[in-house]
């Protein structure tokens, strides 16, 4: 790899141990991608995925007071994924004994270091931080130091920026130091598309199911998606946005998508065209039958497959506040015509802080909390992330908290049915 004078010389020490050996993980981590340089970060902003307590992960701790104590702060300011528990999401005794008093014992701590190194504000914790409310929001072009999967593809796609998937950790050195290694999706070569997607539906696919189709077929690979445009249209307004939010973190998390492009509608499929597509690109139809197809395979690991729904998460990704307000409207029609006049089934919505107090700002809020559904800040997936929740029969619209938790996915439609008392349950 080559490096600049003012590469080498943070490298050779000359800035601090501390710094040197940031230097050092981030050649190291080029070298072994077979990057030829390290290029600046250029965002405003970094994103870490690292946001949980747990108090098995020392390490992390141990060397964030490194940093801290050499007075080694970030370059950027960052925002952290969400916050792993919240009071008032439901949870029994035991599972609350356990998310206090042996897994997330470091919480308090973990965020005192966060903020001391360059936390953005105090509740910047979400994994949708590019939404206007949050601020996180890069622009076309801008290479960042981010790791969380679901941002990273959404970013690269829907706002044109460049990063690669790195790991956790590896996103705030890369903040700290200023540089990241330059390969992968940072590169025009590697943003071509090897995969063309042709999306021939009867209707609107559903953007979890197809983002979990298309991330099986393509896994890391790049893909062109062509007949999206006719259901979702060619502007970025806030449904796109919301659509491609949910489509992306489908595609990364059911295969390990970190750029797709979307035929007339995201900036570089607009800008470029069938231009991004490389040469040899391989084809992928998606109709209704592959769709089905993809959804009847998904494994239900319950331990009793028709157990009664006890718990259902939707928010994973993190809510918008359009789909707040939708959700709201459309869970108050249901309701009516099933005759009920609350929830039937403990529903939690989740959303950024920042998304939830401009929704308490909105008619909507009250009318939400009518129904009985709970708002909150909470990431699911570390909300289930322990034995006792595994047991529980949680159901969901995240193709994301399927793929990594024991909950059980159904379309947004089967989700809204199934919390209102549908007759179909």
């Amino acid at each position: 790899m080559i490096l600049t004078k003012e590469q080498q010389a943070i490298l050779d020490g000359e800035k601090g141990e501390t710094l040197a050996k940031v230097m050092k993980t981030l050649v190291m981590y080029g070298d072994a991608f077979e990057a030829e340089k390290l290029v600046p970060i250029t965002s405003r902003y970094n994103h870490l995925v690292t946001s949980f307590g747990l108090k098995v992960m020392s390490p992390v701790y141990d060397l964030m007071q490194q940093l801290l104590d050499a007075g080694v702060a970030s370059e950027q300011q960052f925002s952290v994924d969400p916050r792993p528990i919240d009071k008032n999401v439901p949870a029994n005794f035991l599972q609350n004994l356990v998310f206090s008093k042996f897994m997330y014992t470091k919480q308090d701590f973990y965020e005192g270091q966060l903020e001391k190194l360059g936390l953005m504000d105090k509740n910047a914790f979400t994994c949708t931080c590019y939404m206007d409310e949050v601020g996180n929001k890069p622009k076309k072009g801008d290479i960042l130091s981010w790791a969380e999967s679901s941002a990273v593809v959404y970013a690269n796609s829907v706002l044109g920026a460049r990063c690669n998937r790195n790991s956790g950790i590896i996103d705030i050195m890369g903040s700290i130091v200023g540089y990241v290694p330059y390969f992968g999706l940072l590169t025009d070569a590697g943003r071509k598309a090897t995969w063309v997607v042709k999306v021939q539906t009867t209707q609107k696919p559903e953007a979890q199911l197809l983002g979990s189709a298309i991330g099986m077929k393509v896994m890391e690979d790049v893909p062109y998606v062509v007949g999206l445009d006719k259901w979702i249209g060619t502007e970025l307004d806030d449904a796109a946005c919301a659509y491609l939010k949910d489509f992306g973190a489908a595609t990364a998390s059911n295969g390990a998508v970190g750029l797709y492009h979307i035929a007339n509608l995201t900036p570089e499929a607009v800008e470029l065209g069938e231009s991004l597509v490389a040469e040899g690109a391989r084809e992928y139809i998606i109709d209704d039958a592959e769709l089905e197809r993809v959804k009847a395979n998904y494994p239900v690991i319950w331990k009793n497959p028709d157990a009664a729904p006890k718990l259902c998460f939707v928010g994973c990704p993190h809510l918008s506040l359009e789909q707040l307000k939708e959700w709201t409207v459309n869970i108050e029609t249901e309701l009516q015509k099933n005759q009920q006049k609350k929830i039937t089934i403990p529903t939690v919505f989740t959303a950024a802080p920042a998304v939830l107090d401009a929704f308490t700002k909105t008619e909507y809020a009250a009318r939400l909390k009518a129904t009985g559904v709970i708002t909150s800040y909470i990431c699911p997936l570390m909300y289930m992330n322990n034995p006792l929740c595994k047991k529980m029969p949680v159901i969901t619209s995240s193709n994301k908290l399927r793929t990594y938790t024991s909950a059980r996915y159904y379309t947004d439609a089967e989700i809204l049915n199934a919390i209102t008392g549908g007759k179909n349950r």
